[in-house]
């Protein structure tokens, strides 16, 4: 069953999902992990309704960290701000559908951590 999600975490390594930026957005943030260089910047446009409408990012790293964000923007679109707010680190991990080790768990964490941080509108400080 590890051989299957591999296959999915090194896919969306391959062939990221929603990479790039989006101009305008209805919010941005950009964070690093400076353990290993992992770098993420998600980009959102939401709806009348309150729901993801769009969402990229954009950055560089590992496969663990490109494809996580690839798989949590393609999770969220079409979900309201609350329930992106609700999402978890347990979410994150059944997305990945691998047991990761505490190092390479900050690196597919990290998406998770820039989205929350945009979605509360905590200011960037670069």
């Amino acid at each position: 069953m590890d051989d299957m999600y591999r296959e999915v975490i090194l896919d969306h390594y391959k062939n990221p999902r929603n990479k790039g930026t989006l101009d305008p957005a209805d919010f941005s943030f950009e964070d690093d992990n400076p353990l290993c260089g992992d770098r993420i910047r998600i980009d959102v446009r939401v709806g009348e309704d309150n729901k993801v409408k769009e969402v990229a990012f954009s950055g560089q790293g590992c496969a663990i960290s490109q494809a996580s964000a690839s798989m949590l923007t393609e999770h969220i679109i079409g979900k309201s701000l609350d329930e992106v707010k609700q999402l978890s680190k347990d979410d994150i991990l059944e997305l990945l559908g691998i047991e990761l080790g505490p190092v390479r768990l900050k690196c597919a964490l990290l998406s998770l951590k820039v989205l929350k941080a945009g979605v509360y509108g905590i200011k960037d400080e670069d």
